[in-house]
């Protein structure tokens, strides 16, 4: 195994010491790994369909716990616009892709016991790997949490905490929890190996689309575990190659809970001091204070993007707009079509062809009211 590294001040640690922050500044690892070259679009034929066909970029591999993850179908809404169905995977959401690496790694590490917190779909995806590796599992998750993700999160065989008050109050519990001795934090946050998951969603659509990638990737962003893995994925694609240029990041925020892109349109690195936030239907995404602001703010400034945000009326007709068209998604995963349905606006340079990602699906809600 390759070793943490943190990206503010260097400090380094090994994986297996289960040290889940950085101890000088504590804020989230990052990961020293390097894809290995070899990676063809020749090379993927007759591979495993799932994420794990990419073995050289992925810091894992030969994996015990997949449910089969990934390869999920790319298809249009528009002449420009066209969605991945991350919502089909096995635990019902892109978190998958994370989860299953997160999972793995906690299999060949045996901890005493798996610690997770979630506004839902992390839970649930932990959960279900975890039961997969036959690790015993607590997942965190606020109090208002959607009923049948709590339903999931328990019938994976985990145990669940409601925690009151907000997401963020849920993070600090879990850390607490994480700190015992024995203790692994499967963090979809602090830890990259979940990054390196979610980066295969974007080696996806540069196989599906024959090795090339959209103009534009919109991506919803609350922790920014999708993006971050998008940024990581373009960057790794243009290094090795495979692709001319990047496409720019579309950031999307629901305005109810926007505290990066207020960050970003008032041209601040860091989020803003007392930033507001209210209730909003896209729970997944309604994070007052990312861990990885500095970070997310950072890629979507270098790929030349920037943040678009959408009201709760916009999610509430996207979502309905996507079932009439036959996708049945959660209030979080329509944000994305809220936000380029009608045209990207002000901000985005080069709509060109744009890619969208539906990210959970609309069982773990229902229809917003």
């Amino acid at each position: 195994m390759t070793t943490y590294h943190c990206p503010r001040d260097g400090t380094r640690s090994a994986v297996s010491a289960l040290t889940w922050c950085c101890p000088v500044c504590h804020g989230p690892w990052d990961l020293d790994f390097t894809p290995a070259p070899g990676l063809t679009l020749n090379a993927l034929s007759g591979r495993a369909n799932s994420l794990w066909r990419y073995e050289e970029i992925l810091p894992l591999s030969t994996p015990s716990v997949s449910l089969g993850e990934g390869r999920t179908p790319l298809v249009p809404l528009t002449d420009t616009v066209s969605a991945k169905l991350d919502h089909l995977m096995p635990t019902l959401s892109f978190k998958d892709r994370g989860a299953v690496m997160l999972g793995e790694l906690a299999r060949r590490l045996n901890p005493e016991r798996v610690v997770a917190d979630s506004s839902g779909n992390a839970g649930t995806s932990i959960a279900a790997y975890c039961a997969r590796a036959g690790l015993p599992c607590t997942v965190y998750v606020p109090e208002g949490t959607s009923p049948k993700k709590t339903e999931q999160i328990r019938a994976h065989g985990a145990r669940l905490v409601a925690v009151p008050g907000d997401r963020e109050a849920t993070a600090l519990a879990a850390r607490a929890a994480a700190d015992e001795p024995g203790a692994f934090y499967a963090s979809h946050v602090f830890n990259p190996y979940f990054l390196h998951g979610t980066k295969t969603y974007v080696y996806e659509l540069w196989e599906d689309l024959g090795g090339r990638l959209p103009d534009t990737l919109a991506v919803p962003v609350g922790n920014g575990t999708l993006l971050l893995g998008a940024a990581l994925a373009t960057a790794e694609l243009h290094a090795l190659g495979l692709i001319a240029s990047r496409p720019q990041l579309v950031a999307v925020q629901a305005e109810a809970v926007a505290p990066l892109a207020a960050a970003f349109h008032a041209g601040a690195d860091d989020l803003l001091p007392g930033a507001a936030a209210a209730p909003t239907l896209a729970e997944g995404i309604a994070i007052p204070r990312p861990p990885r602001a500095r970070q997310i703010l950072a890629a979507v400034r270098g790929s030349g993007g920037t943040f678009l945000t959408v009201t709760e009326d916009e999610i509430r007709d996207a979502q309905r707009d996507l079932a009439a068209r036959g996708f049945y998604v959660e209030t979080t995963g329509v944000a994305c079509w809220a936000a380029v349905r009608d045209g990207l606006g002000q901000g985005v340079d080069r709509p060109g062809s744009v890619v969208v990602p539906l990210c959970g699906a609309g069982l773990k809600t229902g229809m917003a009211g």
